[in-house]
């Protein structure tokens, strides 16, 4: 099977599971969870998670739980990311945010509703005895990366970040932390879960680490590009730091990075290099992220 066809069969699962687990209740706020999750999301984390565990023989069925997951706290966060207290978007994906068409409450409950779920869905996965450890190491992962050590640490930083103070230190913290961290989990949840060796979770570590860096200053360019300025404060991005230019050559030099830390390690893992070489794609309908 091609890697775009396995990528889509892959995609196609996780969009059947997140069907499932979304229509237990036909309530306002499950209606509002739904709007946010099917919002034309190219499930960039779950892809990411799901190729990973392929890469070492994970269980598909161990895998999913997982992978759902971390699709529920990407989307969570890009809703509470979207209200007016924070980045004050009124439009995500091309149609209404979830607080406009919802209204801020029910958004901020939706939020709250999905990150509840995710955790739900993980712990609740159903494991073989064996992998019950390794269960335990992945919810870790995912709540470290989520948490204020990583995502809302990052979220944190963006919004109490004085521009004048901004290095490329700085920037590269924010990131790794707000955009990075949920990535670097996807790569690593997967690994840990399909039992790979201490030296290929080396080498998904740091393609994870490249790979999250390497999407968020793909956003900052796509976003340097589009017409009309948001609403909400300008937050610090690599394209107006370094220039457009500068930004693409560091978006390439972050996508060979994550390619070679998988080569170094002799990984066979053509969808993981397909979804980071999809970051420097020409279009942006061609690429995952």
């Amino acid at each position: 099977m091609r890697v775009e066809e396995s990528l889509a069969a892959k995609k196609r699962l996780v969009e059947g599971e997140l069907d499932r687990v979304l229509s237990k209740e036909d309530s306002l706020l499950f209606r509002a969870m739904r709007y946010a999750v099917f919002s034309g999301g190219k499930r960039f984390r779950p892809l990411l998670l799901l190729s990973s565990g392929a890469c070492f023989g994970g269980r598909r069925r161990v895998l999913l739980p997982f992978a759902c997951a971390l699709e529920l706290v990407h989307n969570y966060s890009l809703i509470h990311d979207d209200l007016p207290a924070m980045d004050n978007d009124d439009f995500r994906r091309g149609r209404p945010s979830c607080h406009k068409a919802f209204g801020e409450n029910i958004a901020l409950l939706a939020g709250d509703g999905l990150l509840t779920l995710a955790f739900e869905l993980m712990a609740g996965a159903n494991v073989p005895p064996e992998l019950v450890q390794r269960k335990q190491q992945a919810l870790r992962t995912v709540s470290r990366a989520a948490g204020v050590s990583g995502m809302i640490g990052g979220q944190f930083l963006d919004i109490t970040l004085n521009p004048e103070k901004l290095t490329g230190e700085v920037l590269e913290e924010l990131v790794t932390k707000k955009t990075g961290a949920l990535i670097a989990a996807s790569v690593e949840v997967g690994a840990v879960l399909a039992g790979a060796g201490r030296r290929e979770r080396k080498a998904i570590a740091d393609f994870g680490r490249y790979l999250g860096l390497a999407f968020q200053v793909r956003d900052d360019i796509l976003d340097s590009g589009k017409k009309g300025a948001k609403k909400g404060p300008r937050r610090p991005d690599y394209a107006a730091f370094l220039g457009v230019d500068k930004a693409k050559r560091r978006l390439e030099e972050l996508v060979h990075k994550a390619v070679a830390s998988l080569d170094k390690a002799s990984l066979r893992a053509e969808e993981l290099r397909y979804l980071a070489l999809s970051l420097v794609a020409r279009k942006p309908e061609e690429s995952y992220g």
